[in-house]
């Protein structure tokens, strides 16, 4: 599933081409893609149908109009790009504009949605702190984490809490830290929690310099994938060598998730 830089990522690459133009057409080819309203809706609800915006919420991306928000969830094959003439065979909906463009949503496992919403406001309840963000402190992050005694790792991927980390970042910024993802969130030494702090945004960022992580699905336009798979030191890398502590790299499981570990990631527990 796209995380929050291959998601940040597909905004980059369609926002200039979206904002100011209108939406002329928008089509469902596959029915079930419009999770919360349908085409009838869109026209009635909608009165002005131009793109004021197009940003990242979580791993949402919005396209704000007048009125209304278009929140798109890629979920786990969703890709969203420009084509020029006929259709991907996987198309599920068609988001045509004034000036003639065309702006597909193809989906081969069918699971993305888009979704109609006044405001951010329904997102925002269900969704935690962008750690991108200035308002995601370090001090907001250890209060997090210690206000919770849980999973590290599962407490990464709670969207509620953090927004954006899915299994490949979690590894990497656990790995980065020397975090072992079993450690308990309340028990990870204050030094170390900002250490994590600063390597979450720092593999983020760096993802997103790279155009996001390309495993099997991922690419942010037409025919183009993200080159940080290159970039990745532990995930994916069961077999290989940590470059750091220089043993073998295990894949274990932790929050029924494949994880990737080496020696080098310390778990912190509670005292027997």
């Amino acid at each position: 599933m796209p995380e929050l830089p291959e998601v940040q990522t597909v905004v980059n690459f369609i926002k200039d081409k979206l904002i100011e133009k209108n939406i002329k057409k928008i089509v469902p080819v596959w029915p079930k893609v419009f999770d919360n309203f349908n085409e009838h809706d869109f026209y009635s609800k909608v009165k002005n149908t131009k793109i004021i915006d197009v940003k990242r919420r979580a791993k949402f991306i919005i396209i704000e109009l007048e009125s209304f928000i278009l929140a798109i969830h890629l979920r786990m094959t969703g890709k969203l790009y420009f084509v020029g003439k006929g259709l991907p065979k996987h198309t599920s909906a068609i988001i045509k504009l004034n000036n003639n463009e065309t702006l597909i949503f193809e989906d081969v496992r069918k699971f993305g949605r888009f979704y109609l919403y006044n405001n951010l406001k329904t997102i925002n309840k269900r969704h935690g702190y962008e750690p991108l963000s200035e308002s995601f402190t370090k001090e907001i992050f250890l209060e997090i984490l210690y206000s919770c005694k849980r999973g590290i790792k599962s407490l990464l991927l709670d969207q509620s809490k953090v927004v954006g980390l899915g299994n490949i970042y979690v590894d990497e910024s656990l790995w980065l830290s020397q975090i072992h993802p079993k450690s308990i969130s309340n028990k990870i030494p204050q030094k170390k929690v900002f250490i994590l702090y600063n390597s979450i945004r720092h593999v983020l960022l760096k993802a997103i310099s790279n155009n996001g992580t390309t495993i099997i699905n991922y690419t942010y336009t037409e025919g183009k994938t993200g080159n940080n798979a290159d970039e990745l030191n532990i995930y994916g890398k069961k077999g290989f060598t940590c470059r750091v502590c220089n043993t073998t790299i295990k894949k274990i499981k932790v929050s029924n998730r494949g994880t990737y570990i080496c020696k080098c990631q310390k778990v912190y527990l509670a005292k027997k």
